[in-house]
């Protein structure tokens, strides 16, 4: 057991992974024709990447309530040797918009948001509930 073992992570096959989807496409999808104007979607990128790897040599640990396999009278000191490793990494794509390409000219078109208008009217609903319920204690 002299041979050296490495518990680290692929590091090699997590690049060439994250190389791939980390690309212009992801921001800029596929140019599309439609009614004679050339669509172009946008979309912000975001990603991360993590690894992380452990590993030790050492005792083992020993029975102590006698349900050992060894024979009576065996007696010795045991080592072992593990560890282990992982890596990961994410990404995040949000659409923005798109721009259209026309023998007008070129122009924008953002995305509707639908998550920042729930927001915006579940704070309108909470403070007309506040403002509600503090003008019926100011009554009392």
């Amino acid at each position: 057991m002299s041979e050296k073992r490495s518990f680290g992570p692929d590091l090699a096959r997590l690049t060439d992974a994250a190389d791939q989807s980390f690309t212009v496409r992801r921001a800029f999808g596929e140019a599309y024709e439609h009614d004679g104007q050339l669509v172009i979607p946008v979309a912000r990128v975001r990603g991360g990447v993590g690894t992380g790897s452990g590993g030790g040599a050492g005792p083992a640990s020993h029975a102590t309530d006698g349900a050992s396999d060894a024979p009576d009278g065996a007696h010795g000191e045991a080592s072992g040797e593990g560890g282990g490793g992982g890596g990961g990494y994410g990404l995040r794509v949000t659409p923005l918009g798109v721009y259209v390409v026309g023998a007008a000219g070129t122009r924008w078109q953002p995305v509707l948001d639908l998550n920042k208008v729930i927001l915006g009217g579940q704070i309108v609903g909470i403070v007309i509930a506040l403002a509600t319920g503090w003008a019926i204690g100011r009554r009392r």
